[in-house]
């Protein structure tokens, strides 16, 4: 995809992006092209469970939209939906940034499988993931 094309993609879907469950949670797309993506968040308290960390829900939103904008970027023409999602959780996250790199593992038909890493600024990995996204034929604009 070309430059141009890419960036007008990045800037739609950062605007619908603002107005949805994402744009609540507090997640910003740091850098996105067809094979990596990274989303972060600055974790504050409302992020956080009772024992005071980062909550696995808040993991889990943040691996999977990541893998899944890598996901719509490999396959700009298509709608993508998650169909699969393993979440390994390595260490805590408090408050402060925290950042989800998604990248392309596989790529077939019908099928986009993605990998993921959750990690602090001092590359402590949060959590790990793979995602399997199904490949739909788009219905709207």
């Amino acid at each position: 995809m070309d430059t141009a094309r890419m960036q007008e993609q990045f800037e739609r879907m950062a605007e619908k992006a603002r107005h949805s469950f994402w744009g609540y949670v507090g997640c910003e797309i740091e850098r996105i092209d067809e094979r990596q993506v990274v989303v972060s968040l600055d974790v504050k308290e409302h992020h956080l469970n009772l024992i005071g960390i980062l909550h696995g829900g808040v993991h889990a939103t943040l691996l999977d939209s990541a893998m899944g904008l890598v996901a719509m970027m490999a396959r700009p023409d298509v709608d993508v939906v998650t169909s699969n999602l393993n979440l390994h959780f390595t260490a805590p996250a408090g408050l402060g940034p925290v950042a989800a790199v998604a990248e392309i593992a596989h790529l077939s038909g019908r099928m986009i499988t993605t990998q993921g890493r959750l990690t602090r600024p001092d590359g402590t990995l949060c959590a790990m993931a793979t995602a399997s996204f199904r490949v739909i034929e788009r219905k709207g604009p």
